[in-house]
């Protein structure tokens, strides 16, 4: 009935809610110097520039929206210097249907790498 009036439906485009994100790395406490980036797209099929999607897509979807669940405890047989050097981790963009933007600070990069312990998210 709808195309005899001349009326469009309105139809989602997929059956899955978009999940679409910005994984970046960056120097320094606000995050603008961006050491390295990749771009994830998780629905209806993991692809993008991150070199692992399908992983990267499931270690999302394992925190149940909660991205701090990425933070591992830090390696206790991994000793890093005590200098400060601040680096930025940072994931923006749509996950489930719903605009995310999350970011957190290690001290350097030795305790960005130990505390996210190779997680697939960050591995790029």
């Amino acid at each position: 009935m709808a195309s005899a009036t001349g009326v469009a439906e309105a139809r989602p485009a997929s059956l899955y809610a978009p999940s679409a994100v910005v994984l970046a790395v960056a120097q320094g406490e606000d995050g603008a110097t961006v050491l390295k980036a990749s771009t994830l797209s998780c629905a209806p099929t993991a692809q993008g520039t991150h070199p692992n999607p399908q992983a990267a897509c499931a270690a999302l979807a394992a925190t149940s929206g909660n991205l701090d669940t990425l933070l591992a405890t830090p390696d206790p047989n991994r000793a890093c210097p005590m200098h400060y050097d601040p680096v930025t981790v940072t994931a923006d963009g749509v996950w489930q249907g719903s605009r995310i933007s999350w970011k957190h600070t290690f001290s350097n990069a030795c305790a960005m790498s130990a505390t996210l312990n190779g997680n697939a998210a960050f591995a790029f």
